[in-house]
């Protein structure tokens, strides 16, 4: 092979490269994980998902970002906190603010293929004359690394490197977005239309038909009923729910037994020893104060006279001046001014992280120089403090003590029903219920939302008896005082109704039904016959309906009996003055209108608001845009497995798209 090469013959040379190449292709294909992985899940239940470069080429390379399943929850559960959602609602949002996260970081995986990075220069530049400089460099200053984390730990809840990963990814979309959308524009023809549509208001009667009016009319005979009954069978097939008889005895806490559980000194100690976090009590301090302030971004001038102030009241309180006075005629604390600066004692968390390590150094009594928080110049008094500390045992004990027996206590009677339980399935229920001086009793059919009268709670015995067989093997569940031993006796499956118990039903959704068709039947007489006479008022007469008048509204008002103008009732903004409009049905009323009168805005006034309007409309435009654009990567993204989700996961069918 050697003596081949060293032939200078270009023919035998470049089959050697083909070879060469061939070889060098295999090794990547064989030895890269997952190079033909067509990206169904990641394996690492941490990861929610991963983003790479789509293509080839991003298997090759590996170049992949992570969405963590952490950021996931603690986004989830931000949400659920600020919109004041029910825990159950986790599962429901957690698979759509994943979604968004993904989207976030394909955009950010775009940004950074295209160049736009963001440095720690430009992170500094950022915090220093963003909306983040009043805290971070207050007066042009930088508060200190000390400070800077302990307010990111603070506000945020997350690390000081989380924090400004996250404020550069947030940093490179914003660029993304500014390049995509940097093109779009508004014709000042669009603008002014927009405008005069948006501040058109209107005026009108209308005269509304209700539902519930017309189901008043509605007494159908037993043979339209019978009628209705058997058109809608298949409706009524299971309207009787499913039934069933329970056989049960019961027995309360009290009933165990070996009485009252007994809880040991080392019971405590060990329980004491692994809850610490539990029993710890948090650095606090009660103060008075003097605050004068310094407005964010003030000046050297204004602070330097807020400083002067302050240092005039501090000499006066030296002095022997009272504290409680001067902090009522001078500080600008509105909270305490009136309580002569007073503060409760609180957690040293809570306070501006400069005030509270000034008055945590001082003792009860004393009075500090002047300390410089975010707010301005304090003179601060310590009046009581509390250092950081782990409650001690005896003042716990009893507290523990208790719980421990509620442990034991509950553990006790869930031991004795299993027992029961067990004892039962061999010898019987009613033999059992004896045995231990306890009654059984049998409940008629019961439904599964129903209620067994003689026990404190029965919703966990129907829970569980509806899961179990007719016949199987009796089970417990706690009934709020102790627990019950029973087992399904009995089934009745769900079924349809007789027609002669089931008429109430059936005469309700028989109006249900019918109303709906009345009511556009009869709006579209009333929007036909007021415009035969050209004035609906008189149509209305005849039909014996009430007209009402709007106020002069817009498009975001609402509308007695109408509902929102931005529903079918906006049909009003195209009507010229005089003009009736067809059947207005939506909700459980329905309407017919006649515009009185319609103002739109002057040329003065869209001149006027001009800029304001075509900023308005640039946004959303460019929102759009960039919608569009951020829906259209990630389809690109999905279609190239460039988007692998964990195996738990999966994308949300209400996407962030």
């Amino acid at each position: 092979m050697i003596r081949i090469l060293q032939q200078d013959n270009r023919l035998t040379k470049a089959i050697f490269a083909l070879v060469i190449g061939a070889t060098i292709i295999l090794m990547v294909i064989f030895l890269v994980p997952g190079i033909f992985d067509n990206g169904d899940n990641v394996k690492d239940a941490t990861v929610y998902a991963k983003v790479r470069t789509p293509g080839f080429l991003g298997k090759i390379t590996g170049d992949t970002a992570e969405v963590k399943t952490a950021d996931v929850e603690r986004a989830t559960e931000q949400q659920i906190q600020q919109n004041h959602y029910p825990d159950f609602a986790k599962s429901f949002l957690m698979p759509r603010i994943g979604q968004q996260l993904v989207q976030r970081k394909v955009l950010q995986h775009e940004a950074d293929r295209l160049g736009l990075q963001v440095s720690d220069d430009d992170l500094r530049t950022f915090l220093k004359d963003g909306p983040y400089s009043q805290y971070f460099f207050p007066s042009g200053k930088f508060i200190g690394i000390d400070q800077y984390t302990d307010l990111i730990e603070r506000m945020a809840n997350m690390s000081v490197v989380d924090f400004e990963s996250e404020l550069k990814a947030d940093l490179e979309v914003q660029r993304l977005q500014a390049m995509v959308t940097g093109g779009v524009t508004v014709s000042d023809a669009a603008v002014r239309a927009d405008y005069l549509a948006q501040g058109t208001k209107v005026k009108f009667d209308y005269a509304v038909i209700s539902s519930s009016d017309i189901k008043k009319t509605l007494n159908p005979s037993d043979a339209d009923l019978q009628a209705f009954f058997k058109q809608n069978a298949t409706r009524y097939a299971t309207a009787v729910p499913e039934t069933r008889k329970i056989e049960l005895f019961a027995f309360n806490n009290s009933d165990v037994p070996g009485g009252k559980p007994q809880v040991s000194d080392a019971d405590i100690q060990a329980y004491y020893q692994a809850h610490q976090e539990q029993y710890k009590v948090a650095e606090q301090v009660k103060t008075r104060h003097i605050l004068i302030q310094v407005p964010k971004g003030a000046d050297p001038k204004t602070d330097a006279a807020a400083k002067a102030k302050a240092a005039d009241l501090l000499k006066q309180i030296k002095a022997g001046g009272s504290f409680a006075d001067l902090a009522k005629a001078n500080s600008d604390d509105p909270g305490s001014k009136d309580t002569g600066g007073e503060l409760p004692m609180m957690p040293t968390s809570g306070l501006d992280p400069a005030y509270g390590k000034a008055a945590m150094a001082l003792n009860p009594g004393q009075t500090s120089d002047l300390v410089r928080s975010s707010f301005g110049y304090h003179i601060i008094q310590t009046e009581a403090k509390n250092a950081a500390h782990v409650k001690p045992l005896a003042e716990v004990k009893d507290t523990i003590v208790a719980m421990l027996e509620q442990q034991k206590s509950g553990a006790a009677t869930q031991n004795y029903a299993a027992q029961l339980a067990a004892e039962a399935k061999k010898n019987g229920l009613e033999k059992t219920a004896t045995a231990h001086g306890l009654h059984v009793t049998t409940t008629d059919y019961i439904g599964k939302d129903g209620v067994i009268n003689t026990l404190a709670d029965s919703a966990s015995v129907l829970a569980q008896a509806f899961g179990m067989a007719k016949g199987a093997a009796p089970a417990t569940a706690s009934t709020g005082e102790g627990y019950a031993v029973f087992q399904v006796v009995d089934i009745k499956a769900a079924h349809a109704p007789e027609f002669a118990d089931y008429k109430p039903h059936l005469l309700d959704d028989y109006r249900e039904q019918k109303a709906p068709e009345i009511l556009n039947s009869e709006l579209i007489k009333l929007s036909d016959r007021a415009k035969a006479l050209n004035d609906l008022k008189k149509a209305a007469a005849e039909l014996k309906l009430d007209v009402k008048t709007s106020d002069l509204v817009g498009r975001d008002a609402q509308v007695t009996d109408l509902g929102s103008m931005s529903g079918a009732a906006n049909v009003a903004f195209t009507l010229a003055k005089g003009g009736i409009s067809g059947p207005i049905n939506e909700g459980p009323n329905g309407g017919v209108l006649q515009l009185v009168d319609k103002q739109e805005p002057s040329a003065d006034e869209i001149a006027k608001n001009f800029q304001a309007s075509k900023d308005k409309l640039l946004d959303a435009q460019r929102e759009e845009v960039f919608s569009v654009f951020a829906g259209t990567l990630m389809d690109k993204y999905e279609k190239a497995g460039a988007i692998i989700y964990s195996a738990k996961q999966a994308p949300s069918p209400l996407g962030g798209k």
